[in-house]
């Protein structure tokens, strides 16, 4: 990690369920150029269990008003994203939002200019871009073994026949459904590697008993020089695919979902515990190439250790150094429009 400058940002987050205890404290609290001061809680107060050091508030107008925090993190449900963006950014705070950034491409460009009315930066989070299967897809990609691109899918699919007790997910209120809910992941990956389609086709069905909202959706998107690549997710896949399937002239390259870090982190693992955010044992890909004279010859690539510290890093000197950050403001908006239209 290359922190390189002593200044410590002071954090907030807005919210202490999974998305909060899973997915941002424990990173705010091992990068040490983060000090996470304050959570709300509305009901039940956690947080202190794991950082006896945190306060929580009972309230978001208190989190806000705190004004040592520089950044907030919005975690809340995603209806509310662009709304508590909308506060924070009014009451001079750095943002890193949750997927999705918000319910409409409209929305997004409002908050960006009020961020660049107030100075302030808006960072997202997506940090699938940092999962160990992908970043095992981008080593083969990289290595050009494949070859002309022909096709790609990438999956992510789930067993819920039922309908499950988020309300902001399962009813038909703004950014609800499953492409809201797992398709900023997929077509931000795509969008991380290749930038935004020429064309694109969606689909998407209600297949759940009683359900309110999308839980299948399938999205063609199309690339130039005949390049295709199919995103999907469903909640009633019982044997779940490959995660990733690659075509070139050359060969092909399939791998599984394979990433431990949401499973590690949720039965308490710690980023920088030893076996954190290595695969298990068979779980590599395969990468299959054939030569000029016709001879396969079959590779298995392993994958680099995941981790979302990088992310968080980069959320660092995008505050301090002024650098990029990894995920632009053009591929959250390509995005929605994906999703939106």
């Amino acid at each position: 990690m290359d922190t390189n400058s002593n200044k410590i940002i002071t954090v907030g987050l807005m919210a202490y369920g999974m998305s909060g205890k899973v997915f941002h404290a424990p990173f705010l609290n091992a990068h040490p150029g983060f000090k996470l001061k304050a959570i709300t809680e509305r009901n039940q107060k956690k947080a202190q269990e794991d950082y006896p050091d945190v306060m929580s508030y009972n309230s978001i107008d208190e989190l806000l008003n705190d004004e040592e925090i520089e950044l907030i993190v919005i975690n809340t449900p995603s209806n509310l994203h662009y709304e508590h963006a909308k506060m924070a950014l009014k009451k001079g705070k750095n943002i890193l939002v949750e997927k999705p950034f918000t319910a409409t491409s409209a929305q997004a460009q409002e908050l960006f200019n009020l961020a660049d009315q107030f100075g302030k930066q808006i960072l997202f989070y997506q940090n699938r871009r940092w999962d160990s299967d992908f970043i095992s897809v981008k080593k083969v990609l990289d290595s050009g073994k494949l070859g002309k691109l022909v096709e790609m899918h990438l999956r992510y699919d789930r067993y819920r026949n039922v309908i499950g007790p988020k309300a902001f997910k399962e009813n038909p209120v703004e950014a609800s459904g499953l492409l809201y809910d797992l398709g900023p992941h997929l077509l931000d990956q795509v969008i991380s590697l290749f930038g935004k389609p020429s064309d694109y086709h969606k689909i998407t069905g209600k297949n759940r008993q009683g359900t309110l909202v999308d839980d299948y959706f399938s999205i063609q998107l199309n690339y130039p020089n005949d390049f295709n690549i199919f995103v999907t997710s469903s909640m009633l896949v019982v044997n779940p695919q490959a995660a990733f399937v690659l075509h070139g002239i050359n060969g092909s390259f399939i791998k599984q979902k394979a990433d431990i870090q949401e499973e590690q982190l949720l039965a308490g693992m710690k980023p920088a515990d030893d076996g954190y955010g290595i695969e298990p044992k068979g779980k590599e890909g395969i990468l299959t190439t054939i030569d000029a004279e016709g001879n396969k010859s079959e590779e298995i690539i392993a994958s680099e250790i995941g981790t979302y510290l990088p992310l968080f890093e980069a959320v660092y000197q995008s505050l301090v150094a002024h650098k990029p950050y990894p995920v632009g403001r053009a591929d959250v908006l390509t995005q929605l429009e994906i999703i939106e239209s």
